[in-house]
């Protein structure tokens, strides 16, 4: 989904007064690792897992930084978007989704997003992204890129999560047989 060139050039973090970042997503394990990761890298992470208290966040604390999920329990990402950039134009967003397509791509990019990505993204690729040189056009493509085995894997993963780890309702869900399903989770992540 994403098109990004080899020869884009990162700025430093220390080069940005307002180190916040603001992570909004309903996905709750993911928020808290990508969060987690990303303090790791020296940002202020703010968190918020729905619209309205992504938007109440950004009225609050102004944040310099954003990533964003673009379908949310109770409501759509780009609302969040729109009012970061109201409150803080200067602001780098990050779009990310696990519904990737070209018309909600072009709306976030429109509505003030610097870039895109589909989930699930690694802190790497995020950092890479909100940090890339705004007269470059975009990131330099991941080093490392999840393979297909991991995204599946984080995939199941995130339902078997959301059915509140019930095993029958997750496979009934991703229309698998029970017991595949036990073994995918019983293993460790792919690489």
């Amino acid at each position: 989904m994403r098109i990004m060139k080899n020869d884009a050039i990162l700025q430093n973090l220390s080069d940005f007064d307002n180190k916040s970042l603001l992570i909004v997503d309903d996905d709750n394990p993911f928020r808290e690792r990508l969060s987690r990761a990303m303090e790791k890298k020296g940002f202020e992470v703010l968190q918020a897992e729905g619209v309205k208290k992504g938007i109440d966040t950004v009225k609050a604390k102004k944040p310099g930084f954003a990533v964003v999920d673009l379908r949310l329990a109770d409501g759509n990402g780009l609302e969040v978007v729109k009012e970061i950039q109201t409150s803080n134009s200067s602001s780098r967003i990050i779009m990310l989704t696990g519904y990737g397509n070209i018309p909600t791509a072009v709306a976030a990019i429109k509505e003030g997003a610097i870039d895109y990505l589909a989930k699930p993204a690694d802190a790497d690729d995020v950092e890479k992204a909100l940090l890339a040189d705004p007269s470059k056009k975009k990131a330099a493509p991941p080093e490392n890129p999840m393979s297909a085995d991991r995204v599946k894997w984080e995939h199941i993963h995130r339902v078997f999560e959301l059915c509140n780890r019930n095993v029958s309702e997750t496979a009934r869900r991703l229309k698998m047989h029970r017991r595949t399903l036990q073994r995918i989770l019983s293993k460790r992540s792919p690489r």
